[in-house]
């Protein structure tokens, strides 16, 4: 049973309900499919109406097409009401509003301007001499959604010029025009007046709407259609993506307690969900995967002084930006912001600059064990050293033979520069450091 809080005017009649439904979200694939469960819950409960109310910036073509059809097939009278007042119809939203048995708006709304964002500017002249200049591609995509909004317009006996126009051209009307140019039906104060208006209003097929007494019922968006439609922002799912990625190639280099697996796994798989709802481009992908490939062979196994890092910075903007294939009248709703790219990617690249400079200062570093672990230290000469004569040094606790190329007397402060044929090579220390031990201590 449909389930929600009642509205009446007067008593309602046996049997008869109003089904109420809200989406204030872009046009994709779950707020597709939350309309269209809207749409069959109302035929199964035998609903006399069915109230859309709508504020969209646009969306995907594919679902617009699904959700315009359904409407246009539905026995179930079909109210498309942009409202409250501020509210949009842009874009694909225009294509829904037009498919409505009855279309209306608050005063203070907006409609139009679906004009296919990215396939040709907008308002280039107007019909086909407006769309001359366009790729054919995109003069072919223009010319089809245009005639695809004559044909709604025309069935619900709308202006098919202005509809056309709002294609070509991305021409916006306000509701007062809308409502001239019998762009929408009804224009209204709020959603009490809306339902005020539409009680006895009669539809071109003859029906009558009754919604005086009638019992309001609102369909809800469930907690899976609003966490999925979160998860239809190719923002979010980028950053989901990048931190998937990186946060599992940092657990598997540095086994842990398995934060990093937990974190990547949960965020790779709500990528992968939001790659599933968004279209995407498989080469975007493939370049994020050797961009990250190649940031890791630079830090652990190949040292290139950073060449690798840099090929992967360069790697990882080019898939972002490749990553989904926008086209149409979507791309103006769902292009991945550069800010978003560019700060990820930064992040990461500042991460691995961090690591690739840590391991060159490592490289250069003088061993920490062994007699090469020597050069550098301090010690004593025990014994008088020279040019072509051996000595004993104590160094760190440890008795040395030891050579040098200046004369070093017993008690000098040497500083060991090298090893050579397990000897170590001194000369005269440049720097103090604690009093010698006592002379009274002797060779083992």
């Amino acid at each position: 049973m449909l389930a929600g809080g009642d509205f009446s005017l007067v008593s309602a009649q046996p049997g008869d309900k109003i089904v109420h439904a809200e989406l204030r979200a872009s046009i994709n694939p779950v707020t597709k499919d939350y309309v269209l469960r809207v749409l069959r819950l109302a035929r199964e409960e035998g609903a006399s109406l069915v109230i859309l109310q709508l504020d969209t910036p646009g969306g995907l073509v594919s679902s617009t097409k699904d959700i315009v059809d359904a409407i246009l097939n539905s026995p179930i009278p079909v109210v498309v009401y942009v409202g409250p007042a501020g509210a949009w119809a842009a874009s694909a939203g225009t294509f829904i509003t037009m498919a409505a048995h009855v279309a209306a708006m608050a005063k203070g709304a907006a409609i139009g301007a679906a004009h296919p964002v990215g396939l040709g500017p907008p308002g280039g002249g107007g019909g086909e001499e407006g769309d001359q200049g366009a790729d054919p591609a995109a003069q072919k995509a223009v010319n089809f959604l245009a005639r695809w909004a004559r044909e709604i317009a025309e069935k619900r006996g709308r202006d098919p010029d202005w509809a056309e126009r709002a294609v070509r051209e991305s021409v916006t009307l306000g509701w007062e025009e809308a409502l001239e140019r019998k762009i929408i039906d009804l224009a209204v104060d709020d959603f009490q007046d809306l339902l005020r208006q539409l009680d006895d209003y009669q539809l071109p097929d003859g029906r009558t709407l009754r919604t005086a007494g009638v019992p309001l019922v609102k369909v809800p968006m469930s907690w899976r259609e609003q966490a999925l439609n979160y998860l239809a922002d190719p923002n979010v799912v980028f950053i989901l993506l990048m931190l998937g990625i990186y946060a599992l190639i940092f657990e598997f280099i540095n086994p842990g307690i398995g934060i990093g697996l937990i974190a990547g796994g949960i965020s790779l798989l709500l990528a992968f969900l939001g790659l599933q709802i968004l279209p995407v481009n498989l080469v975007g992908v493939g370049l994020i995967l050797f961009g990250a490939l190649l940031m890791v062979l630079d830090v652990f196994y190949t040292p290139t002084n950073g060449i690798l890092t840099t090929g992967g910075v360069v790697s990882l903007l080019a898939g972002a930006f490749t990553l989904f294939d926008f086209q149409g009248i979507e791309r103006s709703v769902f292009e991945l912001a550069w800010w978003n790219v560019l700060l990820t990617v930064g992040v990461i690249t500042a991460f691995f600059v961090f690591l690739v400079a840590k391991g060159l200062l490592a490289q250069r570093k003088q061993p920490a064990v062994g007699m090469e672990a020597m050069i550098g230290a301090i010690g004593h000469a025990k014994a008088p050293l020279g040019p072509g004569r051996e000595g004993l040094v104590l160094v760190r606790g440890e008795y040395w033979r030891a050579i040098s190329q200046e004369p070093i007397h017993e008690g000098d402060e040497v500083e060991v520069v090298a090893v050579q044929d397990g000897r170590l090579v001194v000369k005269r220390a440049t720097r103090t450091i604690l009093p010698a031990p006592s002379s009274s201590e002797s060779p083992p």
